[in-house]
């Protein structure tokens, strides 16, 4: 009997949301709706420069991976994450946060001295999200982290992947698909961004290897990925690299393939406000769904239902209570 439903790996980032206009990223040369790598002094002077902009919302232990793990664990799923924060107090806040979310991790590992990661999100009036972050000591995330047992112990493994940008990170990605196959332990990815896959396919192809069990993706990732240009194309082609996938289109809702037959999962009507997280409370839901004995198509409806409430609000996680009110209203 498995002891986790999920363990992740990913980076481990402390956001900061703010709200911003398409002149303010063209001001400071920020190229919109992608994640981009910055140092630490470009951070701060992004944040100093905006700091009129700043959105009072809930500090929270973010990374795509993490949100993901997070919202599966608040569903009810059983989960374990590794990651690496430093000795300093946004890394006491992280670990604290994942206790509180009732994610389990590597207890043993102890933390060195640096910064903890951070990701400055900034929100435009369209609702779409644009991210700068400094890794901090996350870029140095590596197969040190991993937990062998607590792998072995899960029914699937999901990796993000922004990992590919760190060279240790992708090294640890690998590594823990690898570990996962020789435990016969499902995998699952997630392409995590455009600029990943415009940037590091290559590093990409290596995490995923000969095939994954499960992807992650967007319709603008699955089209990137697979070099076509419609998502009839795209689906074709992304069964040769995954045994089944989840691609988000938007507004236009999902489409699953469970690895016998398509199925097309309606959208929910809200208005988006923040589109921060929606690809992570997506895979989280769809994750915690099939691992606690859901088909495809149910998954499909709980992850569509839950990131079209998280558009719908500021920041990239739910509240815990509304996880279980999502479930009820799914279920009724």
């Amino acid at each position: 009997m498995s002891q986790y439903d999920i363990y992740g790996v990913g980076a481990a980032l402390v956001d900061t949301e703010i709200e911003v206009t398409d002149n303010d990223l063209q001001q400071l040369q920020i190229e919109k709706g992608v994640m981009t790598l910055v140092d630490e002094a470009r951070q701060e002077e992004l944040i100093n420069h905006l700091s009129d902009h700043l959105v009072a919302s809930k500090r929270a232990s973010g990374g795509s991976a993490a949100n993901t793990v997070i919202a599966a664990s608040y569903f009810g799923a059983k989960s374990f994450y590794s990651c690496k924060v430093a000795n300093d107090e946004n890394g006491d806040f992280y670990i604290n946060d994942l206790k509180d979310a009732g994610v389990d991790y590597h207890h043993a590992l102890e933390r060195q001295q640096g910064t903890t990661g951070k990701c400055l999100v900034m929100i435009t009036p369209d609702a779409e999200r644009t991210m700068n972050t400094f890794l901090g000591i996350s870029e140095t995330v590596s197969t040190n982290e991993l937990h062998a047992d607590a792998i072995a112990g899960s029914k699937y493994v999901y990796i993000e992947g922004y990992l590919v940008t760190s060279e240790t990170g992708r090294a640890a990605a690998i590594k823990l698909r690898e570990l996962a196959e020789e435990a016969k332990v499902k995998t699952a990815l997630s392409l995590s961004d455009p600029a990943m896959v415009e940037f590091f396919r290559d590093g990409l192809q290596q995490m995923i290897g000969n095939k994954v069990d499960l992807l992650f993706c967007n319709q603008a990732e699955a089209q990137g990925f697979t070099a076509t240009d419609s998502l009839e194309a795209a689906v074709e082609a992304l069964k040769q690299v995954a045994t089944t996938f989840a691609i988000t289109c938007g507004a236009e809702g999902a489409v699953v393939f469970d690895g016998e037959q398509l199925i097309k999962i309606d959208s929910h009507s809200v208005k988006a406000i923040d589109t921060n997280g929606a690809g992570d409370m997506f895979a989280g839901a769809f994750l915690y769904a099939i691992t606690n004995g859901q088909s495809y198509a149910e998954a499909g409806k709980l992850a569509s239902r839950a990131s079209a409430q998280v558009v719908s609000q500021f920041g990239p996680r739910l509240q815990p209570q509304q996880h279980q009110e999502m479930l009820a209203e799914v279920d009724a």
